[in-house]
């Protein structure tokens, strides 16, 4: 047998030795098959998670709520709201108002059940139909199974806006 053969045949051996080892610790170790299991949930449910965060979503509230800087109501106005946000814009129809549309400047998603509970933080520079220019931070919150959104106006020191959710779904 020659040096080269040898060498061969070792590798060859090695790699047999190897592959059964790799079987025997993934196939017959529960330990390990609960560890990779567990491995796969984690996984597929964190993509879950994030599942809407990269979606079209629709919001459309009945009800609008004039906030104080403090969080205390100040007014409330019995309107239609439409709220459709994609991956860089976002768009708010109040009532039979005009529409304003904003460019989505950062976002953070965390929802644990989708359209249920979790929270979206949308921070956006929204310009209505008159070309005046806001900066919104839009904050979707699932809690309990009740949805609201807080919008917060840069520009409109002691006001927030406070929509709860009729509706928050994946635009078809």
């Amino acid at each position: 047998m020659t040096v080269a053969n040898a060498i061969k045949n070792s590798y060859a051996l090695n790699y047999r030795y190897s592959l059964a080892f790799i079987y025997f610790i993934i196939i017959k170790s529960n330990e390990m098959k609960i560890l990779i299991l567990g491995f796969v949930l984690l996984v597929t449910g964190s993509n879950a998670f994030h599942a809407q965060c990269e979606k079209k979503v629709t919001l459309i509230s009945s009800k609008t709520e004039y906030l104080d800087g403090s969080g205390v109501l100040q007014n409330t106005i019995s309107e239609k709201t439409i709220i459709e946000i994609t991956k860089s814009e976002i768009t708010v129809t109040p009532g039979e108002d005009a529409s304003a549309t904003g460019t989505i400047k950062s976002d953070s998603c965390n929802w644990k059940v989708p359209f249920k509970e979790g929270k979206t933080i949308i921070k956006a520079v929204m310009t209505d139909e008159g070309g005046d220019i806001k900066h919104v931070t839009f904050t979707i919150e699932g809690k309990d199974g009740k949805i609201t959104l807080l919008a917060d106006v840069e520009e409109l020191i002691n006001r927030k806006i406070r929509l709860t959710a009729d509706t928050f779904q994946e635009k078809k």
